[in-house]
């Protein structure tokens, strides 16, 4: 058993919770850096942590060396904050300083700057996945609803969006409609994206939200993420279903989320995004 303590570096949402649960399942000691304005203290009571703003990256260093702590997961929703409201100390102050440029960049050109700092000051980042077994799926469908031809069309055209957002790294989501494109995600993120999305849907059949990984994307750091609340808001914006990256998008909480979507009739389908980009260039269906 690894007796050396792994570091949660954790956001908001439930996916660093249940990274702290994967831990003590499996006997793992864990000590957790709770990002301020993000993650809960109060969800933590009674564990070994450090609640800090954004800009403290240097005290945060300092404390994981002392705990020990070898293995950094980086999880949870976290807002990218403007470098302005960052207020740096002197040790994040001079890991900007080695970002450079990276830093106002797209997500991936940042995890990347992120993941070398991080080695150079000798920790391995690693991923939620590595935890989350169960969180990745095969493809196939979770839900009684399946996506009919014109839901299968607007999954091809998502794909091909999706995928050229990626390239040129702004995000990881796109909702269309009977062919149009509602709304894509950038960094205001998934939850907003599916409330834009429910104020420009059109009459007849709903949309359908696509989350694939990014092309080159880091899989360790950066794998998008669904759960209830993603489910939740694509009903409140009367889409037909959500197709995602099989074993490359993350859920939380599966089988809520196809409660959820079988509830409200709505379809969950893990695809292989090339798969779909085959059938976009010859016509059929898939």
């Amino acid at each position: 058993m690894n007796e050396t303590p792994v570091a949660i570096v954790a956001g908001g949402g439930a996916m660093p919770l249940r990274v702290a649960a994967a831990c003590r399942a499996m006997g793992r000691p864990f000590v957790a850096v709770l990002l301020e304005g993000f993650a809960r203290p109060a969800e933590w009571a009674g564990e070994r942590v450090l609640t800090i703003r954004m800009g403290a990256a240097g005290q945060a260093l300092d404390w994981l060396r002392a705990s020990g702590a070898k293995q950094i997961v980086l999880v949870g929703d976290v807002r990218r904050p403007s470098f302005l409201s960052l207020r740096p100390d002197a040790g994040a102050a001079k890991l900007v300083a080695r970002i450079g440029m990276r830093a106002f960049g797209g997500d991936d050109s940042l995890l990347t700057a992120i993941r070398q700092v991080l080695q150079e000051e000798g920790f391995e980042p690693i991923g939620p996945a590595r935890f989350l077994t169960q969180a990745q799926c095969p493809p196939g469908l979770l839900t009684r609803a399946a996506p009919d031809a014109g839901a299968l069309a607007d999954i091809r055209r998502g794909v091909q969006v999706v995928r050229a957002l990626g390239a040129v790294d702004v995000g990881q989501g796109a909702v269309v409609q009977q062919g149009l494109v509602l709304a894509v995600e950038a960094i205001e993120g998934t939850d907003a994206m599916l409330a834009r999305a429910r104020e420009l849907r059109r009459e007849g059949a709903g949309g359908v939200l696509v989350k694939l990984v990014k092309p080159g994307q880091d899989r360790e750091l950066d794998l998008p993420a669904l759960g209830p609340r993603t489910v939740a808001g694509a009903i409140a914006a009367g889409l037909s279903g959500i197709a995602f990256e099989a074993e490359g998008a993350l859920l939380v909480d599966r089988e809520r989320m196809a409660e959820q979507a079988d509830s409200a009739g709505l379809f969950l389908l893990a695809i292989r995004p090339d798969d779909h980009v085959r059938a976009a260039s010859t016509g059929a269906a898939t």
